[in-house]
C-alpha cells in the first residue's frame, strides 16, 4: 500500500496565487472587506487589510511583476515554416511569409552606430508587430531583416497578401525619433504564399521567400516582390561571389546601368549616371550591395573602375551618333582609384581614346572619401582632374562629415544631397530646414547642388521650390541598361514644353 503523497509546496503555492490573483478576487476582496466590518467592526477591518497583502506576499503575487519573464526563444525561421505549413495543409488553410530588409542598414551604422542602429531595428520590429494580427509571429533572421509568418487562415490570395505589404512598408517607414533628430528609413518587402510551395518544405519556402527579397532589394528602396517560378532561389555564397566576380568583369556581366539627372527649372536632361549592375546569367541581378564589398576585398575595385569608365565614355559617344543630347555622365572612383598616381594620365587618355572633351565626364567622389582622407594624392588628383576640365561631384553630402574647407581643398564643384535627407522633405518640416541649410551653404560657397533619391512629385516639386538644380532618383527615372536610355530620352524630352515666349502685344 503506497502512502499517497501531499502536493510539493510550490504547486500549493501557484495554486493559492491564482486563487489570490484570479479576476474573481476583484469581485470578492470588497465583499470580504465589506462583510468583516460589518460582523466585527474596525478591528476585522484592519485585520483583512493587513492579513491579505501579507498572504499575497508569501505566496508570490508580487514577484510576477517585480521580475518580468524572459521571452520566449523562437525556432529558426525554416522550422517554424515547417511547422505552419503542415498546420495549414492539415487545416485546410494558407498563409505567407515576409521577408523585410532596411534599404539603409549600412548607411545607418556608418552615420549612427550599433548602438543607435539596433534601437531602430527594435523600433521597427516592434511597429511590424503591432501592424500584425495575434498568433502571426515575427522573428529577426538577420541584423537587417525582420521575417514575419502569418498565422494560417481560410482564405489568402496574391492581392490581400500585397495589401498586408504595403501595409507593413508603411508603418516601418515613419520617421524614427532619435536623439533629438528624425530617422528616415525605407525597406524592400519580399514575400511568398505557402500554396505555392507543393512539397510543404520549410526550407524551400525559406529559399523563395529570400529569392523575392533579393528581387526586391535589387529594385531598392521600398520594392516589394512576392515569388514566382521564374525566380532565382539564392545559392551563391560569398565565397562563390569572390570566385565568380573577377570572370564577370571580364566577360561583361558587370557594366552600368544609367540614371537620369533633370534640371529643375527646365525639365531637360543634365547627365547620367553610370552605376555598376551584375546581371549574372543563373541567379539575374544581384544587388551592388552584395557585390562591391566582395570586389572591395579581392582589390577589383580599381578593374571596376576602368570597366565602368571604359563603358560610360562609350555610352556618350553612342548618345550623340544617335543626336539626342546627354551634357555629361557620372563615375564614381573609390578610394583606391583615386590614390593612383597616374590616374590623370589614364583618364586623359581615355578621353583622347573616346575623342570627348573632359567637361563630359564628371567624377564623383564619396563624402565619407574626402572627410576621413589627409592622403595628399587623392588632393592632387581630385584637383588635377579639375584642372583637366572634368566636373568633381560631392556624393552622398551629409553622410561623411565633410568640412568646409575640404569641400575647398578638393575642388568640388556639385554636392549630391543625400537620399536621406531627401526622403518626405515635402512632409517633415525638419527635413525642409535640413535641405535649405545645405542649400543655402552651397550657394554662399558658389556650389551647385542635386538631391539624389527623389521618389515623389512632391519631393521634386518642393525641392525645386527650395533652389535645388537638379534632381534624380525613382521619381524621375530608375537605371537602365544603355539600350533603354535612347527611348526614355526621346520620350522625356518629348513631355518636356517648351517655356511660352513673351513678346511684345501687337496692336
Amino acid at each position: 500500500m503506497t502512502t499517497p503523497r501531499l502536493p510539493a509546496m510550490p504547486h500549493l503555492r501557484k495554486k493559492l496565487r491564482l486563487a489570490l490573483t484570479g479576476p474573481h478576487i476583484l469581485a470578492f476582496l470588497p465583499a470580504a472587506v465589506l462583510g468583516a466590518y460589518w460582523v466585527g467592526g474596525e478591528a476585522y477591518l484592519l485585520g483583512i487589510s493587513l492579513g491579505f497583502p501579507i498572504l499575497y506576499a508569501l505566496v508570490g503575487g508580487f514577484g510576477q511583476f517585480s521580475q518580468p519573464s524572459e521571452p520566449t526563444e523562437l525556432p529558426p525561421l525554416d522550422v517554424v515554416l515547417d511547422t505552419r505549413l503542415q498546420s495549414a495543409h492539415h487545416h485546410q488553410r494558407a498563409f505567407a511569409c515576409y521577408l523585410i530588409a532596411l534599404d539603409d542598414y549600412q548607411e545607418l551604422l556608418d552615420r549612427y552606430g550599433q548602438a543607435a542602429t539596433g534601437r531602430v531595428m527594435n523600433r521597427v520590429r516592434d511597429r511590424v508587430g503591432a501592424a500584425l494580427r495575434q498568433g502571426d509571429l515575427v522573428l529577426q533572421p538577420e541584423p537587417d531583416v525582420i521575417a514575419v509568418v502569418l498565422s494560417p487562415v481560410k482564405l489568402l490570395d496574391l492581392e490581400t497578401a500585397i495589401q498586408l505589404a504595403r501595409r507593413l512598408q508603411t508603418a516601418v517607414e515613419e520617421p524614427i525619433a532619435m536623439d533629438a533628430t528624425s530617422v528616415f528609413i525605407s525597406c524592400s518587402i519580399g514575400f511568398s504564399l505557402s500554396q505555392q510551395n507543393t512539397h510543404r518544405n520549410g526550407m524551400r519556402m525559406m529559399q523563395n521567400t529570400l529569392a523575392a527579397m533579393d528581387d526586391a532589394r535589387a529594385n531598392a528602396p521600398s520594392a516589394i516582390r512576392a515569388w514566382t517560378e521564374g525566380m532565382k532561389s539564392p545559392c551563391l555564397t560569398r565565397s562563390n561571389l569572390t570566385d565568380q566576380a573577377a570572370k564577370a568583369l571580364e566577360n561583361g556581366q558587370i557594366h552600368p546601368w544609367f540614371q537620369p539627372q533633370i534640371s529643375t527649372d527646365t525639365g531637360h536632361i543634365t547627365g547620367f549616371e553610370s552605376l555598376a549592375r551584375w546581371i549574372h546569367p543563373e541567379q539575374g541581378i544581384i544587388p551592388p550591395g552584395d557585390f562591391l564589398p566582395v570586389l572591395q576585398d579581392a582589390g577589383l575595385l580599381e578593374r571596376l573602375g576602368e570597366v565602368m569608365l571604359t563603358r560610360a565614355l562609350t555610352a556618350l559617344q553612342n548618345w550623340d551618333s544617335a543626336g539626342v543630347n546627354v551634357p555629361i555622365v557620372g563615375v564614381n572612383f573609390a578610394e583606391q582609384e583615386l590614390r593612383n598616381p597616374k590616374l590623370v594620365e589614364k583618364i586623359r587618355w581615355e578621353l583622347d581614346r573616346f575623342d570627348l572633351p573632359p567637361d563630359r565626364l564628371c567624377i564623383e567622389v564619396l563624402e565619407t572619401v574626402v572627410a576621413a582622407s589627409p592622403d595628399d594624392v587623392i588632393s592632387r588628383n581630385i584637383n588635377a582632374l579639375a584642372q583637366l576640365g572634368c566636373s568633381i561631384d560631392l556624393d552622398d553630402f551629409g553622410t561623411g562629415h565633410a568640412s568646409i574647407s575640404s569641400i575647398r581643398r578638393f575642388a568640388v564643384q556639385r554636392i549630391k544631397i543625400d537620399r536621406s535627407f531627401v526622403m518626405k522633405v515635402d512632409r517633415d518640416p525638419e527635413q525642409q530646414r535640413m535641405v535649405t541649410a545645405i542649400l543655402s551653404m552651397a550657394e554662399r560657397l558658389g556650389l551647385e547642388t542635386l538631391a539624389e533619391g527623389v521618389e515623389t512629385a512632391g519631393e521634386h516639386t518642393l525641392l525645386a521650390q527650395l533652389g535645388c538644380g537638379h534632381v534624380q532618383g525613382f521619381g524621375i527615372a530608375r537605371p537602365m541598361p544603355f539600350e533603354q536610355t535612347l527611348d526614355w530620352i526621346r520620350a522625356h524630352e518629348s513631355r518636356v514644353k517648351a517655356p511660352p515666349r513673351i513678346g511684345r502685344k501687337q496692336i
